[in-house]
């Protein structure tokens, strides 16, 4: 539900944009992402920090985009939020010694500090990736093409990096040690 929640303004721009245009789709985009923060203050009583980030890149992108009526400015958000994502792990990991990937997923599985670190690396260069690559696809295809891949491009990279990295630490996983008896 967490991923489809994060997907909902992802999903209302495509929409958008297929109906609307760029400019309709940009608005619609700001005020899913705002409501998503207000939805979540009001349930939760707070607010994700990357929800927050999220909201003011959005904002400042998708609000430059249409005072100024130039698509490109939210063309390049996805790559100031996955490059800034790429930022925060590093620089959680080299200077402050945290590791978000672990604080994030250490109640569902447990890692040596060496696998943690590896993680918290490689969702980094996938950020730092999918930033040059949405700027590749943005700048040499149609609008239309960037944004079929904004949805589905970047959705199914996340999916398959994700199989792939469970796939990398199931050996971590518990496992269940029945045989199937019922003695």
């Amino acid at each position: 539900m967490k991923f489809l929640f994060d997907l909902f303004p992802v999903i209302l721009f495509f929409v958008a944009f297929k109906f609307f245009g760029i400019y309709t789709a940009t608005a619609v985009a700001m005020i899913a992402t705002i409501a998503q923060i207000i939805y979540s203050k009001i349930r939760h009583g707070t607010v994700d920090k990357m929800l927050l980030i999220s909201g003011l890149i959005i904002t400042v992108f998708g609000g430059a985009t249409l005072l100024l009526h130039d698509a490109k400015f939210i063309q390049w958000k996805p790559t100031v939020l996955y490059w800034l994502f790429a930022v925060s792990l590093v620089g959680a990991q080299l200077i402050f010694k945290k590791n978000p990937m672990r604080s994030m997923m250490e109640k569902q599985i447990s890692l040596p500090d060496a696998i943690w670190s590896k993680l918290n690396l490689a969702w980094a260069a996938l950020f730092l990736a999918l930033g040059f690559l949405n700027l590749y696809v943005a700048f040499n295809y149609s609008q239309d093409t960037w944004v079929n891949f904004k949805l589905f491009g970047i959705t199914g990279i996340l999916f398959v990096f994700i199989i792939v990295q469970t796939l990398l630490l199931s050996k971590y996983l518990p496992h269940d040690d029945t045989n199937g008896d019922t003695k």
